[in-house]
């Protein structure tokens, strides 16, 4: 191929492959190397050009192609010192692949050839490989930008109104009897009809998909036969992932997104930009490495050979440095701007915000995001953890940041499991979780409420199995969390008796019922609604088959009827998801927001809340003060996670008293009936009651 840059003197200021229309502008982000080649490949993937980057501004290298435009196959090469006691890993013999790749095409094969060092030296990683890596690595493709939007807006629905179904992309539809053959397994088949029309039906207004963008399949996996199902080894952050393109063209990830808008539902993505899949220095150079190691990785302070890990996977992404941080910016509004996307969910999010090793709320990454007006319009949810010092920090993001709670989850499953002095662990994750987020202005729609996620049990293997079982992944069932607060109740896994189901199934009524009734915002795990079973694997991130998937021809289309209604439950009645936090405290007219009762219509009092054996609890709640147009909504609530009992209904200021309207131990749980003075609430269920009447009540 005869092709040579431009000599028109200009720089653009955008980083990747950028088509015009006429050619095709190249840019990349290097601080340290020395020159840097773009490399053109043929469709069968062979070298046509090897052409130096002429420019350089800063530390931006570029060039400008006249003739060249979408298709186009490229990929970098960076020359610079290879000196890993300094923290630099330049090896010009190893292609990589553009941080700013929009698509990548080719197939990845792992060699050994892919490593920056000789595999097998008696110098490790010191040492320099020379072999050439581009056989095995993928390639860059130039884009072109279109895309027919004609009619799709963003939805941007308020916290309030939002329910999320966590969902994969394949999982969600490779066994789906009605989604055609040709599309499981891809963004159009996540999009077909039979999906969308089941979400709607369900009541979910947000699907959270997991990662998405272009990721690696850990060699240790392939070697065992087995693949990154999960996601969570991203290597490219502007590109979509090709096994989940039917045609190779990354407009159906477009068309996906156009078509959930059409259905009113939006579009979350779970990114992850604390690490990469090039591990820590004993891994491959494939693209950040090979550019600059040193900008793009935090290295150990104590010595620049060594990586410093706080995600667990061998590296931690350097946003701290203001490049990268750009680049994960870009990556951001690229997703929301040209692909539509309605939000994320931030991976090991704490990583982000460490401002020289520690998390600090008002650092650089938080700061960007919030005079962002692109980006702090969107959706925004950080995994507020990771595995570095200090790592934990539930309630610690600022707004407009809601995040994954999992003291939700564990507290939740604690109390219907039976734990001993649940109660008051209760009380605040149904009123949002105020310990941890009532401050600094933030809303009570800052907790994402959840009862399990892809990471860890389903609902059902929740209350089937007592342990762990990951045999399948092949680590002898080391890995996993060990502590789950499930319980098997009677039966390690499938049972056919008939007493042990009814009990799991009432179980998981109520979990999800919590979910559903508590302030904050809910997040299903998807197939919960179908009694979907992982068979008592907690961490399935290399289970690309029957135990990763939803089985469809097993659902339990009686639950997944009363989720539905459930769902409808929450949506029905404002006063459970509300975004200011109720206040317990009278005000001059000496109303309250929230009261708490024992079963005889007490209010509870400090011996109720240190009773470790106490078992239910009612809870009156009413419209916070501040919802001024809307109705006055109340509703009376008992838990029960003890054994059937009867209590005694507070007093309403209503001639006709209270209404139940909600018993998850019914046959249909929405069935309504007046309530008299006194109820009998069945073990293991919630019930819920609303006034006969609309006048003003006030707790008694």
């Amino acid at each position: 191929m005869n092709v040579a840059f431009s000599e028109l003197d200009f720089i653009k200021p955008e980083l990747g492959a950028e088509y015009t229309g006429q050619g095709t502008h190249f840019a990349v982000f290097s601080a340290h190397a020395e020159k840097i080649e773009l490399c053109l490949f043929s469709e069968d993937g062979r070298e046509t050009a090897r052409l130096p980057l002429p420019k350089r501004e800063g530390d931006i290298w570029s060039g400008y192609i006249e003739g060249i435009g979408p298709g186009t196959l490229y990929g970098y090469r960076a020359h610079g010192p290879y000196d890993p006691h300094n923290g630099h890993r330049f090896n010009p013999n190893k292609l990589l692949i553009d941080p700013y790749a929009k698509q990548v095409a080719g197939e990845f094969v792992w060699d050994d050839a892919l490593f920056g060092y000789t595999i097998g030296s008696a110098d490790g990683d010191l040492s320099f490989d020379e072999r050439d890596s581009a056989p095995f690595m993928v390639k860059g493709v130039v884009q072109d930008p279109d895309f027919d939007w004609a009619g799709e807006e963003a939805i941007r629905r308020p916290w309030t109104e939002t329910i999320i179904y966590e969902a994969h992309v394949r999982g969600m539809t490779m066994t789906h009897p009605m989604v055609p053959d040709e599309l499981r397994g891809t963004f159009l088949g996540m999009a077909s009809d039979p999906i969308v029309e089941h979400l709607l039906k369900l009541g979910i207004s947000a699907v959270e998909l997991m990662p998405a963008q272009y990721f690696l399949d850990d060699r240790y996996l392939v070697e065992r036969g087995l693949t990154n199902y999960w996601g969570y080894q991203p290597l490219g952050f502007f590109a979509p992932h090709p096994r989940y393109l039917k045609g190779g063209r990354i407009t159906e990830f477009k068309t996906m997104v156009k078509k959930f808008h059409a259905a009113g539902i939006e579009v979350l993505m779970d990114v992850v930009y604390n690490h990469t899949a090039e591990g820590s220095e004993r891994g491959p150079t494939l693209s950040f490495r090979g550019l600059d190691n040193l900008s793009y990785y935090r290295q150990s302070p104590e010595k620049l050979r060594h990586t410093y890990d706080t995600t667990g996977t061998g590296n931690t992404l350097n946003v701290a440095h203001p490049l990268v941080l750009r680049m994960v910016l870009d990556s951001l509004r690229y997703w929301v701007g040209a692909m539509h996307i309605d939000g994320f969910r931030f991976d090991l999010a704490s990583t982000l915000g460490r401002e020289y090793m520690e998390f600090d709320r008002e650092g650089g990454f938080f700061d960007a995001i919030r005079q962002d007006p692109m980006l702090a319009g969107v959706k925004l949810i950080a995994e507020p953890w990771d595995i570095g010092e200090g790592g934990y920090q539930l309630g610690g993001f600022p707004p407009p940041f809601r995040e994954w709670n999992d003291r939700f989850r564990d507290d939740v499953r604690r109390f219907w499991k039976g734990d001993a002095g649940m109660i008051p662990a209760l009380a605040q994750r149904l009123l949002g979780s105020p310990v941890e987020f009532r401050h600094s202005d933030r809303a009570a729609t800052s907790s994402i409420n959840l009862v399990s996620a892809h990471d860890g049990f389903t609902l059902l293997d929740t209350v089937s199995y007592g342990e762990k079982h990951n045999e399948a992944n092949g680590e002898e069932n080391r890995d996993g969390h060990p502590e789950n607060h499930s319980d098997n109740m009677g039966a390690e896994g499938a049972t056919e008796d008939p007493a042990i189901n009814a009990a799991r199934r009432r179980r998981r009524l109520a979990m999800l019922a919590t979910l559903m009734v508590s302030q904050g915002v809910p997040m299903m795990l998807g197939g919960d609604e179908l009694a979907n079973s992982q068979r008592g694997n907690n961490n399935a991130y290399c289970q690309d088959n029957e135990i990763g998937w939803l089985d469809w021809q097993a659902a339990d289309e009686d639950f997944l009827d009363l989720c539905r209604k459930l769902i409808s439950f929450r949506k029905e009645h404002p006063v459970l998801r509300q975004e200011r936090f109720l206040d317990g405290e009278p005000d001059e007219n000496g109303r309250v927001e929230i009261a708490w009762y024992k079963a005889d219509a007490s209010p509870m009092d400090e011996g109720a809340w240190q009773n470790g054996e106490l078992r239910l609890i009612g809870a009156w709640l009413r419209r916070a003060a501040t919802a001024e147009a809307a109705p006055a909504g109340e509703m009376f609530l008992v838990l029960n996670a003890g054994p059937d009992c009867e209590i005694a209904l507070p007093r309403a200021q209503h001639a006709e008293g209270w209404r139940r309207v909600l018993c998850t131990a019914a046959d249909d749980v929405r069935g309504t009936h007046g309530a008299a003075d006194r109820e009998v609430i069945p073990a293991q269920s919630i019930a819920a009651f609303v006034p006969h009447a609309t006048g003003s009540t006030a707790p008694a």
